[in-house]
């Protein structure tokens, strides 16, 4: 596989430039995670770093390549939003059980 030479801006991996491996599209992944081994055998602790674009050139606007920023707060988690989910918190609209929606029959 084919690497690109990342720079690192912010946390424990500031100034530093490391190969990263690229996916199929030439890309570098979005986050990219360090784990960290705990020294008294715990969990490791996990820096999270999130791409962002490096710059820009001054005459065309072409984008310069990629860097990562570091995110102190972790990386965000997604869930998938398909139309036919139900909210993870709350009762769905029209799911029989609030029957105030609806016309009654009669």
């Amino acid at each position: 596989m084919r690497s690109e030479d990342t720079p690192f801006v912010g946390g424990p991996l500031d100034g530093r430039v490391l190969p990263v491996l690229t996916g199929p599209t030439g890309q570098p992944p979005k986050w990219y995670e360090v784990p960290v081994p705990d020294a008294d055998g715990g969990p490791p602790t996990v820096f999270a770093y999130r791409r962002a674009p490096a710059g820009y050139t001054k005459r065309l606007g072409i984008q310069r390549g990629w860097k990562y920023e570091y995110v102190a707060e972790g990386r965000e988690r997604h869930t998938l939003k398909w139309p036919w989910s139900k909210p993870v918190g709350g009762t769905e609209r029209g799911s029989g059980t609030d029957q105030g929606d609806r016309p009654s029959q009669g």
